[in-house]
């Protein structure tokens, strides 16, 4: 079994930073619909801008808002303005065909990109 890249929003902007919420990330649900990932899922969110790498997990924010925000202690490590890539992955047998978008300046879907679907993560 590997851990497979399934889902990748690339070179989103942070739209907000709040220490104060109880953690997670609020993403676009255009966005998240977009590449597939569900509400409660587990993310890999590295910041482009600083290399800062976290996980926690996904809120849906309102379809069309571009709001990708990192909410609670990881705002300390991720702040609004940074570009950011949000990644979910998948435990499988095979190869999977991840879903990968780039965001244009306002957090729209700008492009939809393809990856190579057989590198892995992890092994195991």
């Amino acid at each position: 079994m590997r851990s497979l890249l399934r889902s990748k929003i690339h070179l989103a902007t942070v739209t907000e930073a709040n220490v104060d919420y109880i953690g997670s990330i609020t993403i676009d649900r255009s966005l998240i619909e977009a590449v597939g990932l569900w509400v409660g899922e587990k993310v890999l969110v590295v910041s482009a801008t600083t290399g800062a790498r976290l996980e926690t997990y996904v809120i849906e924010g309102d379809a069309g808002s571009g709001a990708i925000e990192i909410n609670g202690a990881a705002a300390h490590l991720i702040n609004a303005g940074e570009k950011v890539i949000i990644m979910g992955f998948e435990i499988a047998e095979k190869p999977v065909q991840p879903k990968v978008i780039l965001c244009d300046q306002d957090n729209g879907i700008a492009e939809f990109l393809s990856e190579e679907a057989s590198v892995a993560l992890t092994e195991g």
